[in-house]
């Protein structure tokens, strides 16, 4: 089972779709409560700030810390990412689900905002999740703030503009992407299967 977290994020509806297409049984899930033993994967468009308070307001964060200590596979997409952090840029104040030590970044004056198109992911790691992913492979992002570049063991791919950043995470059960992988085509595709095949 693939439970996906409503909590008002945007991109609900394609998730869902990708999921499906792949033959995997997707369910929406608002609450925790409504969770059913399976993967779950964290969607989001947005703000850093407005998707922390929407989880808290449903209970979901000591949920997913509960599941993740209990080895259930967590991933989390775009905006969905940018909270398994400790904080973001965007909003100071909040507190994110801290999976991953290190605060997301505004990007640099520089390059056009937010970061919008297909760009190429320049791979750090070896890792299950970007299984028959080719090196180089183009996927689509959009979002104006960024995971900085780290040699930590948590970064498995980075993407270059104006400020290079982290793509693609992974420690232990919890994965995260930055792009959308919906919205990626076969690429995309690929490693939705690969999350449903882990």
């Amino acid at each position: 089972m693939i439970n996906i977290i409503d909590y008002e994020g945007g991109n609900l509806f394609s998730v869902v779709k990708a999921f499906e297409f792949l033959g995997a049984e997707p369910k929406v899930i608002t609450r925790p409560e409504e969770y059913e033993a399976g993967k779950i994967v964290i969607p989001g468009v947005g703000d850093f700030g407005d998707a922390m308070r929407a989880l808290q307001e449903r209970n979901f964060p000591l949920f997913l810390h509960e599941k993740a200590q209990e080895g259930v596979l967590l991933i989390g997409i775009c905006v969905g990412v940018q909270i398994l952090f400790q904080s973001s840029e965007e909003a100071p104040d909040t507190k994110g689900l801290s999976f991953f030590r290190n605060a997301v970044k505004r990007f640099s004056p520089g390059g056009k905002i937010p970061h919008m198109g297909w760009n190429t992911l320049d791979f750090h790691s070896e890792n299950p999740l970007l299984y028959n992913v080719e090196n180089g492979s183009y996927v689509y992002f959009a979002h104006s703030y960024y995971i900085p570049v780290a040699s930590n063991d948590y970064e498995i791919a980075h993407c270059h503009y104006s400020d290079s950043f982290t793509a693609v995470v992974n420690r232990d059960n919890i994965y995260g992407v930055q792009f959308h992988p919906e919205k990626s085509q076969k690429t995309g595709l690929q490693i939705l299967k690969n999350f449903i095949e882990l």
